[in-house]
Protein backbone atom coordinates (compact mmCIF):
# COMPACT_ATOMS: atom_id res chain seq x y z
CA UNK A 1 0.00 0.00 0.00
CA UNK A 2 1.12 3.60 -0.74
CA UNK A 3 2.82 4.94 2.57
CA UNK A 4 2.27 8.98 1.46
CA UNK A 5 -0.37 11.01 0.33
CA UNK A 6 -0.04 14.28 -2.09
CA UNK A 7 -2.36 16.52 -2.92
CA UNK A 8 -1.98 19.09 -5.39
CA UNK A 9 -3.44 22.97 -4.86
CA UNK A 10 -2.71 24.66 -8.28
CA UNK A 11 -4.27 28.01 -7.48
CA UNK A 12 -2.38 31.38 -6.76
CA UNK A 13 -3.05 34.77 -6.86
CA UNK A 14 0.39 35.74 -8.69
CA UNK A 15 2.71 33.21 -11.27
CA UNK A 16 6.23 33.28 -10.46
CA UNK A 17 8.59 33.85 -13.81
CA UNK A 18 10.02 30.62 -13.03
CA UNK A 19 7.36 28.32 -12.12
CA UNK A 20 6.55 25.32 -14.65
CA UNK A 21 4.53 23.60 -11.62
CA UNK A 22 0.67 23.20 -12.46
CA UNK A 23 -1.05 26.29 -11.59
CA UNK A 24 -4.07 29.05 -12.25
CA UNK A 25 -5.17 32.03 -10.76
CA UNK A 26 -6.90 31.58 -8.08
CA UNK A 27 -10.86 32.68 -8.38
CA UNK A 28 -13.36 31.45 -5.75
CA UNK A 29 -16.01 29.41 -7.36
CA UNK A 30 -13.10 27.76 -9.84
CA UNK A 31 -11.54 26.72 -6.54
CA UNK A 32 -15.09 25.34 -5.09
CA UNK A 33 -15.51 22.94 -8.38
CA UNK A 34 -12.02 21.82 -8.13
CA UNK A 35 -12.17 20.76 -4.45
CA UNK A 36 -15.52 18.61 -5.55
CA UNK A 37 -13.86 16.83 -8.11
CA UNK A 38 -10.60 16.22 -6.21
CA UNK A 39 -13.07 14.64 -3.76
CA UNK A 40 -14.59 12.50 -6.44
CA UNK A 41 -10.87 11.53 -7.05
CA UNK A 42 -9.82 10.64 -4.13
CA UNK A 43 -12.73 8.83 -2.68
CA UNK A 44 -12.41 6.97 -5.83
CA UNK A 45 -9.15 5.41 -4.95
CA UNK A 46 -8.98 5.42 -1.48
CA UNK A 47 -11.17 2.49 -0.23
CA UNK A 48 -12.93 2.87 3.18
CA UNK A 49 -11.67 5.75 5.70
CA UNK A 50 -9.12 6.18 7.83
CA UNK A 51 -6.28 4.45 5.65
CA UNK A 52 -2.95 4.78 7.75
CA UNK A 53 -0.19 6.89 5.74
CA UNK A 54 3.27 7.75 7.09
CA UNK A 55 2.86 11.43 5.53
CA UNK A 56 0.80 13.59 3.63
CA UNK A 57 1.73 16.78 1.70
CA UNK A 58 -0.38 19.62 0.12
CA UNK A 59 1.34 21.44 -2.36
CA UNK A 60 1.06 23.99 -4.81
CA UNK A 61 0.21 26.21 -6.35
CA UNK A 62 -0.20 28.03 -2.85
CA UNK A 63 -2.35 25.87 -0.64
CA UNK A 64 -3.03 28.68 1.62
CA UNK A 65 -4.58 30.67 -0.98
CA UNK A 66 -7.94 29.33 0.00
CA UNK A 67 -10.88 30.52 2.09
CA UNK A 68 -10.79 29.06 5.49
CA UNK A 69 -14.23 27.43 4.56
CA UNK A 70 -12.48 26.06 1.51
CA UNK A 71 -9.35 24.82 3.50
CA UNK A 72 -12.03 23.12 5.77
CA UNK A 73 -13.51 21.39 3.57
CA UNK A 74 -10.15 20.22 1.84
CA UNK A 75 -9.15 19.32 5.77
CA UNK A 76 -12.30 17.78 6.37
CA UNK A 77 -11.72 15.23 3.23
CA UNK A 78 -8.18 14.31 4.59
CA UNK A 79 -9.69 13.22 8.26
CA UNK A 80 -12.06 11.38 6.15
CA UNK A 81 -9.87 9.60 4.28
CA UNK A 82 -6.81 8.81 6.39
CA UNK A 83 -6.19 8.29 9.63
CA UNK A 84 -4.42 11.88 10.41
CA UNK A 85 -3.67 11.42 13.85
CA UNK A 86 -1.13 8.60 13.37
CA UNK A 87 0.70 10.30 11.09
CA UNK A 88 4.19 11.15 11.46
CA UNK A 89 4.25 13.99 9.35
CA UNK A 90 1.44 16.61 7.53
CA UNK A 91 3.20 19.73 5.61
CA UNK A 92 1.16 22.35 4.09
CA UNK A 93 2.54 24.63 1.39
CA UNK A 94 2.33 28.18 1.73
CA UNK A 95 3.76 31.66 0.71
CA UNK A 96 4.61 34.49 3.22
CA UNK A 97 2.32 37.42 3.90
CA UNK A 98 -0.67 34.94 2.76
CA UNK A 99 -1.79 32.42 5.75
CA UNK A 100 -3.72 34.36 8.15
CA UNK A 101 -4.45 33.34 12.53
CA UNK A 102 -7.61 31.76 11.49
CA UNK A 103 -6.16 29.62 8.42
CA UNK A 104 -3.24 28.67 10.91
CA UNK A 105 -5.50 27.89 13.79
CA UNK A 106 -7.63 26.12 11.32
CA UNK A 107 -4.55 24.03 9.87
CA UNK A 108 -3.71 23.31 13.26
CA UNK A 109 -6.64 21.75 14.49
CA UNK A 110 -6.84 19.42 11.92
CA UNK A 111 -3.23 17.89 12.70
CA UNK A 112 -1.03 20.31 10.00
CA UNK A 113 2.23 20.00 11.95
CA UNK A 114 4.88 21.16 9.59
CA UNK A 115 4.66 24.33 6.84
CA UNK A 116 7.36 24.86 4.11
CA UNK A 117 7.05 28.48 3.06
CA UNK A 118 7.97 29.69 -0.38
CA UNK A 119 10.63 32.78 0.37
CA UNK A 120 13.20 31.91 -2.10
CA UNK A 121 15.50 34.93 -1.96
CA UNK A 122 15.68 37.44 1.12
CA UNK A 123 15.93 40.65 -1.52
CA UNK A 124 12.99 42.80 -1.87
CA UNK A 125 14.32 43.94 -5.85
CA UNK A 126 15.17 40.32 -6.52
CA UNK A 127 11.44 39.11 -4.95
CA UNK A 128 10.24 41.87 -7.47
CA UNK A 129 12.15 40.02 -10.18
CA UNK A 130 11.02 36.66 -9.99
CA UNK A 131 7.55 37.76 -9.80
CA UNK A 132 7.10 36.92 -6.52
CA UNK A 133 4.04 38.57 -4.15
CA UNK A 134 5.42 38.74 -1.10
CA UNK A 135 8.47 41.04 0.54
CA UNK A 136 11.09 40.05 3.33
CA UNK A 137 9.04 41.99 5.65
CA UNK A 138 6.03 39.23 4.95
CA UNK A 139 8.82 36.31 5.90
CA UNK A 140 9.42 37.70 9.44
CA UNK A 141 5.88 38.65 9.98
CA UNK A 142 4.62 35.12 8.76
CA UNK A 143 7.41 32.82 10.50
CA UNK A 144 6.51 34.67 14.29
CA UNK A 145 3.34 34.30 13.47
CA UNK A 146 3.23 30.36 12.72
CA UNK A 147 5.56 30.09 15.65
CA UNK A 148 3.26 32.20 18.29
CA UNK A 149 0.68 29.83 17.44
CA UNK A 150 2.63 26.25 17.96
CA UNK A 151 3.70 25.68 14.31
CA UNK A 152 7.70 25.55 15.04
CA UNK A 153 8.32 22.92 12.31
CA UNK A 154 8.77 25.42 9.20
CA UNK A 155 11.16 24.72 6.86
CA UNK A 156 12.00 27.55 4.23
CA UNK A 157 12.71 27.16 0.43
CA UNK A 158 15.72 29.38 -1.58
CA UNK A 159 16.39 29.70 -4.65
CA UNK A 160 20.08 29.96 -6.02
CA UNK A 161 21.67 31.08 -9.37
CA UNK A 162 19.28 33.56 -10.05
CA UNK A 163 19.91 36.69 -12.62
CA UNK A 164 22.63 39.22 -11.57
CA UNK A 165 23.15 37.33 -8.38
CA UNK A 166 26.84 36.88 -7.22
CA UNK A 167 27.74 34.64 -4.47
CA UNK A 168 28.44 37.81 -1.52
CA UNK A 169 24.37 38.71 -2.71
CA UNK A 170 23.80 34.96 -1.80
CA UNK A 171 25.76 34.56 1.12
CA UNK A 172 23.80 37.61 2.60
CA UNK A 173 20.86 35.66 1.65
CA UNK A 174 21.80 32.70 3.69
CA UNK A 175 23.32 34.30 6.54
CA UNK A 176 19.62 36.06 7.31
CA UNK A 177 17.80 32.80 6.56
CA UNK A 178 20.11 30.80 8.81
CA UNK A 179 19.63 33.73 11.53
CA UNK A 180 15.93 32.43 11.94
CA UNK A 181 17.27 29.42 13.05
CA UNK A 182 14.19 27.02 11.97
CA UNK A 183 14.86 23.26 11.75
CA UNK A 184 14.82 23.21 7.85
CA UNK A 185 16.05 24.28 4.35
CA UNK A 186 15.66 23.51 1.51
CA UNK A 187 17.67 24.93 -1.18
CA UNK A 188 17.27 24.71 -5.35
CA UNK A 189 19.84 26.03 -8.14
CA UNK A 190 17.68 27.83 -10.47
CA UNK A 191 16.28 25.85 -13.58
CA UNK A 192 14.81 27.40 -16.60
CA UNK A 193 11.92 25.74 -17.53
CA UNK A 194 9.97 25.81 -20.89
CA UNK A 195 6.44 28.03 -20.88
CA UNK A 196 7.96 30.37 -18.17
CA UNK A 197 7.71 34.16 -18.26
CA UNK A 198 12.29 33.38 -17.37
CA UNK A 199 12.16 30.74 -20.46
CA UNK A 200 11.23 33.07 -22.70
CA UNK A 201 13.29 35.93 -21.93
CA UNK A 202 16.45 33.24 -21.69
CA UNK A 203 15.39 32.30 -25.57
CA UNK A 204 15.55 36.27 -26.31
CA UNK A 205 19.06 36.63 -24.52
CA UNK A 206 17.78 39.01 -21.74
CA UNK A 207 18.20 36.50 -18.89
CA UNK A 208 21.42 37.39 -17.48
CA UNK A 209 22.29 33.85 -15.24
CA UNK A 210 25.57 33.95 -13.26
CA UNK A 211 28.64 31.93 -14.71
CA UNK A 212 28.80 28.31 -13.52
CA UNK A 213 31.83 28.55 -11.52
CA UNK A 214 29.86 31.38 -9.38
CA UNK A 215 26.75 28.82 -9.04
CA UNK A 216 29.52 26.31 -7.90
CA UNK A 217 30.66 28.92 -5.26
CA UNK A 218 26.76 29.71 -3.67
CA UNK A 219 26.85 26.00 -3.47
CA UNK A 220 29.61 25.95 -1.57
CA UNK A 221 29.09 29.08 0.75
CA UNK A 222 25.34 27.23 1.30
CA UNK A 223 26.92 23.92 2.53
CA UNK A 224 29.66 25.59 4.87
CA UNK A 225 27.17 28.07 6.40
CA UNK A 226 24.28 25.00 7.44
CA UNK A 227 27.25 23.44 8.68
CA UNK A 228 28.52 26.19 11.06
CA UNK A 229 25.37 26.74 11.98
CA UNK A 230 24.27 23.11 13.22
CA UNK A 231 22.14 21.93 9.92
CA UNK A 232 23.85 19.25 8.08
CA UNK A 233 23.39 17.88 4.57
CA UNK A 234 20.59 14.86 4.21
CA UNK A 235 20.11 15.11 0.43
CA UNK A 236 21.82 16.95 -2.35
CA UNK A 237 19.18 19.72 -1.41
CA UNK A 238 18.12 19.87 1.58
CA UNK A 239 19.32 20.60 5.10
CA UNK A 240 17.92 20.12 8.43
CA UNK A 241 18.45 19.73 12.41
CA UNK A 242 18.69 16.17 13.24
CA UNK A 243 15.50 15.04 13.58
CA UNK A 244 13.81 17.61 11.14
CA UNK A 245 14.52 15.67 7.93
CA UNK A 246 11.55 16.11 6.02
CA UNK A 247 9.91 12.56 5.81
CA UNK A 248 7.81 13.07 2.81
CA UNK A 249 10.81 14.15 0.64
CA UNK A 250 12.74 10.83 2.08
CA UNK A 251 9.69 9.11 1.26
CA UNK A 252 10.04 9.87 -2.46
CA UNK A 253 14.07 9.04 -2.13
CA UNK A 254 13.76 6.15 -0.21
CA UNK A 255 11.83 4.58 -3.69
CA UNK A 256 8.29 4.45 -1.52
CA UNK A 257 4.81 3.96 -2.94
CA UNK A 258 2.40 7.05 -2.55
CA UNK A 259 -0.92 8.63 -3.63
CA UNK A 260 -0.95 11.70 -6.12
CA UNK A 261 -4.09 13.27 -6.25
CA UNK A 262 -5.11 16.87 -7.79
CA UNK A 263 -4.65 18.34 -11.46
CA UNK A 264 -0.88 17.71 -13.23
CA UNK A 265 0.17 15.11 -9.95
CA UNK A 266 1.83 12.17 -10.01
CA UNK A 267 1.56 9.05 -8.14
CA UNK A 268 3.87 5.78 -7.51
CA UNK A 269 1.49 2.69 -7.17
CA UNK A 270 3.35 -1.07 -7.57
CA UNK A 271 4.02 -1.48 -11.21
CA UNK A 272 2.81 2.13 -12.51
CA UNK A 273 3.62 5.61 -12.18
CA UNK A 274 0.52 7.80 -12.71
CA UNK A 275 0.65 11.21 -14.26
CA UNK A 276 -2.85 13.19 -13.81
CA UNK A 277 -4.52 15.99 -16.54
CA UNK A 278 -3.22 19.00 -16.25
CA UNK A 279 -5.90 21.61 -17.67
CA UNK A 280 -8.22 22.55 -14.94
CA UNK A 281 -11.64 22.16 -17.14
CA UNK A 282 -10.46 18.46 -18.65
CA UNK A 283 -9.17 17.18 -14.76
CA UNK A 284 -12.47 18.53 -13.24
CA UNK A 285 -14.97 16.96 -15.82
CA UNK A 286 -12.90 13.52 -15.66
CA UNK A 287 -12.75 13.14 -12.44
CA UNK A 288 -16.06 14.13 -11.56
CA UNK A 289 -16.97 11.51 -14.45
CA UNK A 290 -15.26 8.42 -13.03
CA UNK A 291 -13.01 9.70 -10.19
CA UNK A 292 -9.69 8.34 -12.53
CA UNK A 293 -8.40 11.95 -13.89
CA UNK A 294 -5.33 10.32 -15.52
CA UNK A 295 -3.49 11.81 -18.46
CA UNK A 296 -0.93 9.05 -18.85
CA UNK A 297 -0.07 5.78 -16.83
CA UNK A 298 3.66 4.34 -17.38
CA UNK A 299 4.59 0.82 -16.17
CA UNK A 300 7.63 0.24 -13.84
CA UNK A 301 9.17 -3.09 -14.36
CA UNK A 302 11.91 -4.37 -11.85
CA UNK A 303 14.72 -2.61 -14.37
CA UNK A 304 12.84 0.64 -13.73
CA UNK A 305 12.79 0.27 -10.04
CA UNK A 306 16.41 -0.95 -9.80
CA UNK A 307 17.53 2.64 -11.97
CA UNK A 308 15.50 4.33 -9.18
CA UNK A 309 16.49 2.82 -6.25
CA UNK A 310 20.30 4.24 -6.99
CA UNK A 311 19.11 7.44 -8.74
CA UNK A 312 17.03 8.77 -5.94
CA UNK A 313 18.55 7.34 -2.76
CA UNK A 314 22.20 8.56 -4.12
CA UNK A 315 20.67 11.77 -3.55
CA UNK A 316 20.49 11.54 -0.21
CA UNK A 317 24.45 12.21 1.80
CA UNK A 318 23.90 8.50 3.46
CA UNK A 319 23.50 7.25 -0.20
CA UNK A 320 22.09 3.52 -1.24
CA UNK A 321 21.87 0.66 1.47
CA UNK A 322 23.53 -2.66 0.43
CA UNK A 323 21.00 -4.58 2.58
CA UNK A 324 18.10 -3.13 1.90
CA UNK A 325 18.65 -3.28 -2.04
CA UNK A 326 19.29 -7.21 -1.70
CA UNK A 327 15.97 -7.06 0.55
CA UNK A 328 13.95 -5.25 -1.80
CA UNK A 329 15.06 -7.35 -4.41
CA UNK A 330 16.48 -10.61 -3.84
CA UNK A 331 19.71 -9.82 -4.83
CA UNK A 332 23.13 -8.04 -4.32
CA UNK A 333 23.71 -4.69 -6.65
CA UNK A 334 27.03 -6.35 -7.33
CA UNK A 335 24.83 -8.68 -9.93
CA UNK A 336 24.17 -5.31 -12.00
CA UNK A 337 26.69 -2.36 -10.79
CA UNK A 338 29.88 -3.94 -9.60
CA UNK A 339 31.72 -2.50 -12.49
CA UNK A 340 30.04 1.29 -13.06
CA UNK A 341 30.67 1.79 -9.28
CA UNK A 342 34.81 0.96 -9.56
CA UNK A 343 34.46 3.16 -12.16
CA UNK A 344 33.46 6.02 -9.98
CA UNK A 345 35.09 5.16 -6.84
CA UNK A 346 38.40 5.16 -9.16
CA UNK A 347 37.04 8.52 -10.95
CA UNK A 348 36.70 9.85 -6.77
CA UNK A 349 32.83 10.81 -7.55
CA UNK A 350 31.72 7.48 -5.23
CA UNK A 351 32.93 5.98 -1.96
CA UNK A 352 31.39 2.76 -0.38
CA UNK A 353 31.61 1.05 2.95
CA UNK A 354 30.07 -2.15 4.21
CA UNK A 355 26.83 -0.70 4.54
CA UNK A 356 26.76 2.32 1.81
CA UNK A 357 27.03 3.13 -1.10
CA UNK A 358 27.55 7.37 -1.54
CA UNK A 359 28.66 10.21 -3.61
CA UNK A 360 31.50 12.19 -2.69
CA UNK A 361 31.80 15.89 -2.44
CA UNK A 362 32.88 15.89 -5.90
CA UNK A 363 30.24 13.59 -6.91
CA UNK A 364 27.66 15.96 -5.49
CA UNK A 365 28.74 18.72 -8.52
CA UNK A 366 28.57 15.85 -11.23
CA UNK A 367 25.28 13.90 -9.98
CA UNK A 368 24.01 13.63 -13.45
CA UNK A 369 27.29 11.85 -14.64
CA UNK A 370 26.95 9.78 -11.74
CA UNK A 371 23.79 8.80 -12.33
CA UNK A 372 23.77 8.05 -15.69
CA UNK A 373 25.93 5.16 -14.87
CA UNK A 374 22.88 3.42 -13.21
CA UNK A 375 21.03 3.18 -16.39
CA UNK A 376 20.53 -1.03 -17.50
CA UNK A 377 19.30 -2.68 -20.47
CA UNK A 378 16.54 -4.98 -20.03
CA UNK A 379 19.29 -7.99 -20.92
CA UNK A 380 21.01 -7.01 -17.35
CA UNK A 381 17.90 -7.67 -15.92
CA UNK A 382 17.40 -11.17 -17.47
CA UNK A 383 20.19 -12.05 -15.91
CA UNK A 384 19.38 -11.70 -12.21
CA UNK A 385 16.06 -13.16 -12.66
Amino acid sequence: MPESVYIHIPFCEHICHYCDFTKFFYKESQADLYLEALKNEIVSNVPGSKQPVKTIYIGGGTPTVLTVEQLNTLMTLIHDKFDVQGCREFTIEANPGDIDVDKIQLLRDFGVNRVSLGVQVLDDDMLVQLGRAHRVSDVYTTVNRLQQHGLNNISIDLIYALPHQTPEHFQKTVNEAVAFNLPHYSTYALQIEPKTVFYQRHQKGQLHRPPEEAEVAMYDILKSTMTKNGLHQYEISNFAKPGFESQHNLMYWNNAYYYGFGAGAHGYLPGRRIGNLKPLPAYIKQANADGHPVLRTESIGLKEEVEEEFFLGLRKMEGVNKNRFKERFGFSHKQLYATPIEVLKQKGWLQEDEEWIRLTEEGVLFGNSVFAHFLLEESDIKHVR
